[in-house]
C-alpha cells in the first residue's frame, strides 16, 4: 500500500488530478488510515497511467471512463475500442483542419502588414473588422 505522493510519482499524475479521478469515481475507491489517508494498491497504478496516457492522446474523460469498462472485460471483441478511437482520431483531424485554415487566415493577415504606425497596423484592423480580411481589403 503507498500513499498519494509515491503514487504520484510513479504514475506521473499531479496529487490534486489523482484525488479529482477519485472523486469523479474514475479511480477505483482507495482504502484510508484510520487518520484519513488515501491507501493506494499497484492497480490504482495502473489505472492512472493508462488516464495518463489516454489523455496524454487527448481522449476525454468520459471516453476514458467507456474504455476503462471495456478493458475490465477481456472476453469482448475490440471493435468498441477501435469506434472510440475512430471517433477520437476524426476529432482531431477535424481540429487540424481549423487549425490550418487559422494559420492560412493568419499568413495572409501578417503579409498584409506594411509597417508603419499603430493607427494604420492591418493586422489591428482585419482583428476588428475580420469581414475585410477574407475579401483582401484589409483596412
Amino acid at each position: 500500500m503507498m500513499l498519494i505522493g509515491e503514487v504520484s510519482k510513479q504514475s506521473g499524475c499531479h496529487i490534486e488530478t489523482i484525488r479529482y479521478y477519485e472523486r469523479i469515481a474514475l479511480l477505483a475507491p482507495t482504502a484510508r488510515t484510520e487518520a484519513g489517508y488515501r491507501l493506494y494498491r499497484e492497480q490504482h497504478i495502473q489505472q492512472l497511467r493508462f488516464i495518463h496516457r489516454a489523455r496524454e492522446l487527448g481522449f476525454s474523460l468520459d471516453d476514458i471512463r467507456e474504455l476503462m469498462s471495456l478493458k475490465s472485460q477481456p472476453q469482448l471483441p475490440c471493435q468498441s475500442v477501435e469506434a472510440i478511437t475512430e471517433k477520437h482520431l476524426q476529432g482531431i483531424q477535424q481540429r487540424i483542419e481549423h487549425l490550418n485554415s487559422m494559420a492560412q487566415e493568419l499568413r495572409h493577415v501578417a503579409a498584409s502588414c506594411s509597417g508603419g504606425d499603430i493607427a494604420e497596423c492591418r493586422i489591428l484592423g482585419a482583428l476588428a473588422n475580420p469581414a475585410n480580411a477574407h475579401d483582401g481589403n484589409v483596412p
